[in-house]
């Protein structure tokens, strides 16, 4: 490369000379000296870019700032009230505030099955039920975004189950070691405030560091293989992070599903879900707009999509590369990301997921 720099600066040269003692001399002097400038300009950009035999196929991450990443690493250590978390895990897992007294949260958002809904669980739901863990993270909750935080959530499920708040708390209110517990904790005992706050606090609880990913993000160069440093890399330039970044790897904005194809025209029938924000704003705007879901422990929390339409990740990626980003992503692509995404899963007390 830079032989061939050389080269072009002593044509130039020669050039000059030979056109020394022409009238228009300092005209086509100024011309070459601007050519050059320009060239070198394009020249310095580009290098940095330029594969050489010493890094072809591998990527050093050596004294390299992660600060400057778009993904940051989930905090190991977290400040909560640990009374309120265990009082809360217990409301999480009790089914005395469903409706008929038969569901738990925890039997659409399973601890032991990554956070979601176990397969081995017969329950029609017309929408794919997110993970719960990391839900803290997000900037809405639900697809649509229709609740600001975790206990509008709360409320949300409870108003859509058809289920009074007067209910809940006479029922609570009957079992003596509630009444205890909660009087421990809120000067006022029982309220439909506190219930809220206890069950957030322990979905607030429910997060999942130490990812191999994290741990890379830490420092820990080898957490990674070369392929997945490659896949990551992969992942970056195609352009998945623009809406998979931050903290939870998504979960912080809202995006159309369908920026470069109508998925839903292929999909052919729709649902009222796929409509997404629209049902919440009326905006013609909004319309196909969903919140981006978390990529963490995205490898453990099939289906995918905001139907559960999709089966497999290697799917999923092909997916969004055609409706979101316009590209047929080649398989081998697929394959590298497939190998990035795989190291997204992290820890619960202390477990992988």
């Amino acid at each position: 490369m830079y032989r061939i720099i050389d080269k072009i600066i002593s044509f130039i040269l020669e050039e000059i000379k030979y056109n020394h003692d022409k009238v228009n001399y300092t005209l086509y002097q100024i011309t070459l000296i601007l050519i050059l400038s320009i060239f070198l300009c394009i020249l310095l950009f580009l290098v940095p870019y330029l594969k050489t035999e010493n890094n072809v196929g591998s990527f050093t991450y050596e004294n390299r700032d992660f600060s400057y990443e778009p993904i940051k690493p989930i905090p190991i250590d977290l400040k909560l009230n640990e009374k309120k978390v265990s009082l809360g895990e217990k409301l999480f897992q009790d089914p005395i505030i469903s409706r008929d007294g038969n569901l738990a949260c925890s039997n659409c958002h399973d601890i032991k099955s990554a956070g979601i809904l176990p397969k081995s669980k017969e329950i029609e739901t017309e929408i794919n039920i997110p993970t719960v863990f990391n839900s803290s993270f997000n900037f809405r909750q639900f697809w649509d975004g229709r609740s600001q935080n975790l206990e509008e959530q709360i409320s949300g499920q409870i108003s859509e189950n058809n289920l009074h708040w007067k209910i809940i708390i006479d029922r609570v209110k009957q079992n003596s070691n509630y009444n205890i517990e909660f009087k421990k904790i809120y000067n006022d005992g029982i309220t439909v405030k506190n219930i809220k706050n206890s069950i957030a606090e322990f979905e607030e609880s429910l997060l999942t560091p130490n990812s191999r990913f994290d741990k890379f993000l830490r420092g820990e160069q080898n957490q990674l293989t070369e392929l997945e440093k490659k896949g990551y890399e992969k992942f970056k330039s195609l352009g998945c992070i623009h809406c998979h970044q931050g903290i939870n790897i998504g979960g912080n904005m809202f995006q159309t599903f369908g920026v470069y194809g109508n998925y839903f025209k292929d999909k052919g029938k729709l649902d009222p879900y796929d409509y997404g924000l629209f049902n919440q704003t009326g905006e013609e705007k909004d319309k196909f707009k969903f919140k981006v879901p978390s990529l963490r422990n995205i490898a453990v929390t099939a289906p995918y999509l905001h139907d559960g339409s999709v089966k497999t990740l290697e799917e999923a990626i092909e997916l969004m590369g055609k409706y979101q980003l316009g590209k047929k992503i080649s398989k081998e692509e697929v394959f590298l990301i497939l190998n990035f995404l795989k190291t997204l899963t992290g820890e619960y007390k202390g477990k992988s997921l």
